[in-house]
């Protein structure tokens, strides 16, 4: 997720926005730039690559300034470059922008129409000709103001004007966007750590608030223009906390990251109105998908498991075969493989090596590549045919959460997208499937809300040597990846299991000292895993159960129970997948482990 900082006082703006830039590299990026005033204009220096190249564009001359912007950008859309890094300019306005503009394409035409040259592929270029075509006769804000009515999407913004030095206005909506305040001078800024050594007092803004930063101070209103009263912060966090924007540790801030990564990666890829999904955000053709006749889907793993849920739902929605493949075995058999099947790659970091030289073999055996991939002008996405980017952001912890949730959301979109190019399924279904995913974010607020139950549940559990998890369908996936976080980051050993397997082998470890976990949601299977849980229970295991709301006979047979909204079975896989997130994070707490940096584990595997 990108960076953001601004300043106007009197202090050295250049360097307090560099210096802000540094502490904003844990977010990760791929590209660096700043916007200053210097002598009554407007200065843009950016590269791609980090900060400090940044920094060394300044090395002979660093002129005196008092206003800036600057940006650390990961790139959404355009490659990583010099041209799509941020701050961008049309005129006389430039500005720097986290988020995503829904609507790009259609305004962008109507700029073309006009007049305007784009010279770069980023939709942030857009909101700058935007506000320039709406400043004719306006101040800044009332520019910005007018220009963000015609916009779809999610953003963060801070914005300058040539013709007003000393501005500095910032604006939010589903991104996050802060202001500092400190003796004469003031900061806006995507997180607190870009500011933290200056000021210590903040102001966080809500969605749809506006800042002006002046020399005079800070003025905030609604982006409609209605006053604002805001409170003051006082942040006693150190640094590292700053960070983690409070949280303990990133992995908890990457739980709670879910409903904006998810968001994110929906976000302008479907109507939900006349079930259609946008086929450019996955880079395909209705043509290429009719003409698919096999599916491969291959990946390591935690993006093995999303892999084994997209073969449930692609297969269950289009009829089409689909292979769900762990990418270090794939590459070393002989895989049946030709023109017209389809291979998904799925890899949060697009390098994984096994990933990477599976993609490579099925491409050369005839078949197309589709990449799931969360980082933009990776190797994975490079050579693959298509890509379909997830937007979770950059996730820190070794254990992948919002990464393995988007991943799910890209396969459920591709599932329908080819259930509508076979025919299998019509516009209204998948219209109503649409809908339904639209209500995913708010429904894992409710499980996030529910954080204190579940870290009850691993104060109870967290000293157990072994555990069992138990899915049914779809849901054993969800078990293997309960599992494998449990595994991860708290060293207990720990085994995913469908529930039709317990008694070939399993069962004979249930005694009273094992912990079972069971996804029992109301589904077409609930039944057969309520009779699984009954088996555990009969021997003395401790049952924990995952449940949807009301569910009395699964309560009364388990020793604790998390209730999760209800969803369909497909979508009901990321729901279930929250609470055992959190319940391997408190108990990897709880044990005293480095939950962030798991002993033995790489974030990226990219030797095999």
């Amino acid at each position: 997720m990108c960076g953001i900082i601004g300043y106007t006082g009197r202090g050295d703006a250049i360097s307090v926005v560099l210096d802000g830039l540094k502490r904003l590299e844990y977010r990760g990026y791929d590209s660096a730039g700043i916007a200053f005033f210097s002598e009554g204009t407007v200065q843009i220096k950016r590269c791609k690559g980090k900060v400090n190249d940044l920094s060394g564009l300044f090395e002979r001359d660093r002129p005196m300034s008092a206003t800036a912007i600057g940006h650390t950008r990961w790139a959404t859309h355009g490659k990583p470059s010099e041209e799509n890094a941020h701050p961008h300019r049309s005129h006389h306005i430039i500005l720097v922008h986290n988020g995503i503009v829904e609507n790009y394409i259609e305004l962008k035409k109507v700029l073309i129409a006009e007049g305007y040259t784009f010279t770069s592929e980023t939709d942030t270029e857009v909101l700058c000709h935007l506000i320039h075509k709406y400043s004719q006769g306006r101040s800044l804000e009332e520019a910005v103001r007018n220009a963000l009515k015609d916009v779809r999407g999610a953003y963060a913004l801070a914005v300058m004007s040539e013709k007003e030095e000393g501005k500095v206005v910032g604006v939010r909506k589903d991104s996050p966007l802060c202001v500092g305040l400190g003796d004469r001078e003031y900061f806006i800024a995507s997180d607190v750590p870009a500011f933290f050594s200056h000021s210590k007092k903040v102001m966080f803004l809500n969605d749809g608030e506006m800042a002006v930063l002046t020399n005079d101070g800070v003025i905030v209103t609604t982006i409609s223009g209605a006053a604002v009263h805001k409170e003051m912060t006082a942040i006693s966090w150190s640094p590292s906390m700053a960070e983690k924007g409070g949280y303990k540790h990133f992995m908890l801030k990457e739980i709670y990251e879910q409903p904006r990564a998810l968001s994110d990666t929906m976000r302008g890829r479907f109507n939900a109105e006349t079930g259609e999904v946008n086929l450019e955000e996955f880079c395909l053709t209705g043509e290429l998908l009719k003409a698919v006749e096999k599916v491969f889907i291959v990946a390591c793993g935690t993006s093995w498991h999303s892999s084994l849920i997209g073969k449930y739902m692609i297969e269950h929605i289009t009829r089409v075969p689909v292979e769900a493949d762990i990418a270090s075995e794939f590459r070393y058999r002989t895989p049946i493989i030709k023109p017209g099947d389809l291979f998904i790659a799925i890899t949060q970091s697009g390098e994984t090596a096994d990933t990477l030289a599976a993609q490579k073999e099925a491409r050369r055996l005839g078949a197309k590549v589709l990449s799931i991939c969360n980082v933009i002008g990776s190797s994975s996405a490079r050579e693959a045919d298509a890509v379909f980017y997830t937007h979770s952001g950059p996730e820190i912890g070794v254990a992948s959460t919002k990464a393995f949730t988007s991943q799910i959301i890209g396969l459920y979109l591709f599932g329908i997208a080819l259930g509508l190019a076979k025919n299998m399924i019509d516009r209204r279904s998948a219209g109503e499937m649409l809908r339904e995913l639209l209500s995913i974010p708010d429904k894992v607020e409710q499980i996030l809300a529910r954080n204190d139950e579940i870290e009850a549940v691993a104060k109870d559990l967290f000293k157990a040597k072994d555990f069992i998890y138990l899915g049914r369908g779809i849901q054993f996936p969800v078990a293997l990846e309960g599992a494998l976080k449990l595994k991860e980051i708290t060293y207990i050993h720990a085994e995913g299991y469908p529930g039709g397997e317990m008694k070939h082998g399993p069962i004979a470890l249930i005694d009273e000292e094992l912990p079972v976990v069971v996804l029992a949601p109301r589904d077409t299977l609930r039944e057969k895993i309520v009779s699984n849980l009954q088996e555990v229970r009969s021997r003395g295991g401790k049952v924990v159960s995952l449940i949807n709301p009301g569910d009395t006979e699964v309560h009364g047979l388990s020793d604790h129970c998390i209730p999760v909204p209800e969803t369909n079975p497909f979508l009901a896989s990321i729901l279930l997948t929250i609470p055992l997130q959190l319940l391997s994070y408190h108990i990897g707490v709880l044990r005293g482990c480095d939950v962030d940096q798991p002993r033995n584990l790489a974030k990226s595997v990219t030797v095999e």
